[in-house]
């Protein structure tokens, strides 16, 4: 369980409204449920906003009530859709979509997706005033002011049992496989399946990749009489990527198999950790604005739930304390 800060109510709500941004994320419906739930506890309507951005240009805006969320935590997906909406971008549109709101009465909201959807959240409060607040939603693990995003540790468990399969098929053939999980330019999930399966190689996003890279991988499967072997790639900006290591392993004797897992990481049921995780920023998510935050994230760090300000998750990215673990841990397990 994560702690709680303690927060004194100092502003009301008649209306909030709720949407899900960007990629989806296990664990989305999770959140949704929180902050409906929430609201409705604290004598709020809650409205669900379809299509993330795009449904609030467009007006695609329900009312949502405890029927309309029972039944969801367990879903992955989410039940309000999403979109990425290019047209937020312009602030004629960001304007077009607060009028929308405040004809129907909305007085905050709640935005659910990754850095590009919190990036709109922190544009669309300062201009316009409504308090807003974030929940950091992406497989990805990207946001750098949270330990944790909803959606992670479900990503990371479903590559994780795809990679046991693989591996299984790898032994029995005596292959190097090759296999790509997403996280765009972000290394976690590849940093966590490539421990927890056991890989032999583990590319992240900023590994510089040379002829001789795997060199060393090859003279341990000649001494060891290996014959199969477990690469992890994180898919990074370069699609090709992974085909310039099948070429280069060629090139040294050998017949790897590549196995992009791709949008499977982001569907299914979420992990029991993703549902508390995604619960508690929901229901804390309706704390924060009725505390007088209007312009914040909820974010995680060391197992407590904070207030991070919407402008302060996109400052410098410094090596995390993750990454930092990341290597000491597999220069021993290598």
């Amino acid at each position: 369980m994560y702690a709680v800060p303690e927060l004194k109510p100092c502003h009301s709500f008649s209306r909030i409204a709720v949407l899900t941004s960007g990629g989806d994320a296990p664990g989305m419906n999770a959140a949704v449920r929180a902050v409906v739930r929430t609201a409705i506890a604290r004598g709020i309507d809650c409205f669900g906003v379809h299509r993330g951005y795009s449904g609030l240009v467009d007006g695609d805006i329900r009312p949502m009530t405890s029927r309309s969320v029972k039944n969801i935590i367990q879903r992955g997906g989410t039940i309000l859709k999403s979109d990425r909406c290019l047209e937020f971008k312009e602030q004629a549109i960001r304007w077009q979509a607060y009028e929308t709101l405040t004809e129907m009465g909305i007085e905050a909201l709640v935005v659910i997706g990754g850095d590009g959807s919190l990036a709109g959240a922190r544009l669309f409060a300062k201009e316009t005033g409504m308090p807003v607040i974030g929940l950091p939603g992406t497989i990805d693990n990207d946001i750098p002011a949270s330990d944790d995003t909803i959606g992670f540790d479900t990503a990371v468990n479903t590559a994780l049992d795809a990679i046991d399969r693989i591996r299984d098929t790898a032994d029995s053939h005596g292959r190097v496989f090759l296999v790509e999980v997403m996280g765009r330019n972000s290394g976690h999930i590849a940093s966590e399946v490539g421990i927890a399966g056991g890989a032999d190689f583990v590319v992240l996003p900023e590994t510089e990749v040379r002829s001789d890279t795997f060199q060393e991988l090859s003279t341990e499967r000649t001494r060891f009489e290996e014959k199969s072997a477990l690469i992890i790639v994180a898919e990074g900006e370069n699609e090709q990527r992974i085909h310039q290591i099948a070429g280069d392993l060629k090139q040294q004797g050998h017949e790897p198999r590549i196995c992009i897992l791709g949008h499977t990481q982001r569907g299914g049921s979420p992990t029991g950790h993703d549902r508390v995780l995604a619960s508690g920023m929901g229901a804390i998510a309706v704390e924060f604005l009725l505390a007088g935050y209007g312009c914040h994230m909820v974010g995680v760090r060391s197992g407590a739930f904070f207030a991070c300000p919407l402008d302060e998750i996109h400052l410098a990215h410094p090596e995390s304390a993750a990454e930092q673990s990341f290597d000491s841990l597999w220069r021993l397990l290598k």
